[in-house]
């Protein structure tokens, strides 16, 4: 017993002497870290003293949040599904009925038609642009057509007096013939009877005296020379009457010769045949010259000029390029081809070129301001308007019809050195065109940040790879020709004017005849001019009967909102308030 004592009173006395070490521990411990907090304190409210000091010295003036230079962000709330729709508060979507998100706009930093983006986007969207610029364009007209004969060289061998056909030289088609070859020889009583009626005149004539008087003289004379004239006009040379003469007899068979050199490309005739005065026997064409019949659609009719040179390739001759200039363009369009006929006239002197050939051409037009067309060569000239391969320095006749030359400016083309005729033009990627509007997107050279702006222009006609632009742009401006499309779905997201939004917020896509809704009368819609449920302006034809009056809506979607609790939205329609 007295031993358990003692031991817990040792034990008891250890035990204090070793709280009494710990304390003396614990405490020297809880000093060193209040120092060392203490440091931590001190420094930490000297560091935000000095920051503070830095950044608004003495005698700085504080700048507020509406100070000019800092952007304030306001947020705006759309449908993900239509953001045409933007709301200043939360709601639901009037078309869709989805709940509206919402959007955060810089306020000040770009106009309304504008947008901004940083330097990673325009990479990533890979946006190019480049200058409006005055330059000269060449249009490239692409035609397809087929070579044809020449109409003007295009000859019929008839029989001039009626008879039967006893021998046909040419008795198949594809002979090439000379001017003078014989062609048909012919039995005629007609041209017997001629014949009979010239030696009978002949013989008379020689029978004349000297004593004979001289009115019969100058009767016979005559007489015998009409009857070489209806021989002459019968057909027959004057070498073969003079035979007849000479003979004393009578031919019975006369021979038609080529009027022309050619190649025979009809015959409608056999021997044997019986005809008459006037049919036709052979058809000779003169291919040294011939004509290629094109098609032009209608939108490059401005660029096709009277006396233009044309090149075209055929399929049996790859890589030569023949050369004709237009002389005749057709007055009346194709109505089921939507084309005009060109013909242009080409040489032909070796023949490679054949008749119902199908050829591929193309013109090349240089473009001045307002659509006029310069050519170097036609420029200062003097052209035929009938024959365009007569083309003059001088004012004169044609060699060939014999009309007077009229100038080439006369016939739509400007002189070549003329400046201040470069159209202004822009690439035609650059163009955004819904068919009523073109749209394009201009980069705003002060901005801080790349800045686009859309801009409506007003477009002349496409030249090649260019538009040329009328109004909307001035030289030197700077347009996108690469991103266009991602910059104005841009502009859409954010419901801003774009390429099928003109009038970006509250001018959605989906109301159906906004273009009026704002130009309605008080008297025609009773007062009511805006939607009681979005508080946009209406549409008169959408409405709804209640109480016996009409109440109008923006869009369909509003008209069952107001349905479900009219009495919520009477307060905004002035047809239903009490009058004093």
């Amino acid at each position: 017993m007295l031993n358990n004592v003692l031991a817990k009173e040792v034990t008891s006395y250890k035990k204090g002497i070793l709280a009494m070490e710990s304390r003396g521990k614990k405490l020297w411990l809880r000093s060193t870290a209040a120092k060392i907090a203490l440091i931590a304190i001190i420094a930490f409210v000297a560091g935000y003293l000095f920051k503070s000091l830095s950044q608004h010295p003495a005698g700085a003036e504080h700048e507020h949040p509406g100070r000019q230079g800092v952007t304030q962000e306001q947020t705006w709330w759309t449908c993900s599904m239509h953001p045409q729709i933007r709301q200043p508060k939360p709601g639901k979507c009037p078309i869709c009925f989805m709940d509206l998100i919402p959007i955060a706009t810089e306020d000040g930093v770009v106009g309304e038609r504008q947008i901004s983006f940083s330097e990673a986007a325009i990479k990533l969207m890979e946006i190019e642009t480049t200058r409006a610029e005055r330059k000269f364009v060449t249009a490239e007209i692409q035609m397809v057509g087929k070579i044809d004969f020449d109409e003007t060289r295009v000859k019929y061998i008839t029989a001039w007096v009626p008879g039967r056909i006893d021998r046909l030289y040419v008795d198949f088609t594809g002979i090439t013939v000379s001017k003078g070859d014989h062609m048909v020889e012919l039995y005629s009583p007609e041209l017997i009877s001629a014949q009979a009626e010239l030696l009978q005149a002949s013989r008379a004539a020689g029978n004349i005296r000297t004593e004979t008087s001289d009115l019969v003289t100058r009767v016979t004379f005559a007489t015998l020379k009409a009857a070489r004239e209806k021989l002459r006009l019968l057909g027959l040379a004057a070498d073969q009457i003079d035979r007849i003469e000479n003979s004393g007899e009578p031919v019975t068979h006369i021979t038609i010769y080529s009027p022309m050199g050619g190649i025979v490309i009809d015959k409608k005739a056999t021997e044997g045949m019986y005809v008459d005065t006037g049919t036709p026997i052979y058809t000779v064409a003169d291919l040294s010259r011939l004509w290629v019949k094109l098609d032009a659609y209608e939108s490059d009719l401005p660029w096709i000029r009277y006396g233009q040179e044309v090149e075209f390739t055929t399929e049996a001759y790859p890589g030569d390029v023949f050369k004709g200039r237009i002389s005749f363009r057709d007055p009346v369009l194709n109505a089921k081809t939507r084309t005009v006929k060109l013909r242009v006239n080409i040489e032909n002197p070796d023949g490679k070129l054949k008749p119902e050939m199908f050829v591929r051409a193309v013109v090349r037009a240089k473009v001045a301001q307002g659509g006029m067309v310069m050519d170097a060569e036609m420029e200062g000239k003097w052209i035929c308007p009938m024959h365009p391969s007569v083309v003059k320095d001088q004012p004169g006749t044609c060699d060939i019809c014999g009309m007077d030359l009229v100038t080439t400016e006369s016939l739509g083309y400007v002189k070549v050195d003329a400046a201040g005729e470069a159209p202004l033009v822009i690439p035609a990627s650059a163009a955004l065109i819904t068919g009523k509007r073109a749209v394009v997107y201009v980069r705003q050279a002060d901005a801080d940040k790349p800045t686009y702006e859309g801009r409506e222009v007003v477009l002349g006609p496409r030249v090649g790879d260019y538009y040329i632009v009328k109004s909307g742009l001035e030289e030197g401006e700077i347009v996108v020709t690469n991103g266009n499309f991602k910059i104005d779905s841009a502009m859409q997201i954010q419901a801003k004017p774009s390429m099928m939004n003109p009038r970006g917020p509250g001018a959605a896509s989906h109301h159906r005849g906004a273009e009026t809704k704002a130009e309605l009368s008080a008297d025609e819609i009773g007062q009511q001019t805006t939607c009681p449920v979005m508080g946009l302006p209406i549409d008169k034809d959408l409405f709804t009967m209640y109480k016996g009056k009409k109440v109008y809506f923006c869009c369909p979607g509003c008209k069952p909102e107001f349905e479900k609790d009219p009495d919520k939205y009477l307060a905004k329609l002035p047809q239903f308030k009490k009058k004093d």
